[in-house]
């Protein structure tokens, strides 16, 4: 069961500041997300396998190919200042 206090706990933790009105609601509120959450303890799942989504798919992927490199010198020509083989950009204080 959720109490006011936790609520305040969690308001805390979150920076938050809540009336005393709001503290009620919450607390309300919370509390029947926690009983639904319980109620789904009640569900037998004995020889279901964990699953990370609910469609079976198979992701279509493709080699990765090499198309056009980019030398260093076609790369410094975007540049606005170089100094060396380095971009060169203004001192951050």
């Amino acid at each position: 069961m959720i109490t006011i206090k936790d609520v305040e706990h969690v308001a805390k933790l979150a920076r938050l500041e809540l009336t005393e009105e709001e503290k009620e609601m919450f607390t309300h509120q919370l509390g029947s997300v926690l009983e639904y959450a319980e109620k789904m303890n009640e569900v037998d799942t004995t020889g279901i396998e964990p699953m990370n989504h609910p469609i079976d798919f198979t992701n279509v992927m493709r080699e990765d190919n090499k198309i056009y490199e980019n030398t260093r010198e076609e790369l410094m020509q975007n540049a606005p200042d170089v100094e060396g083989e380095f971009f060169k950009v203004p001192k951050i204080n």
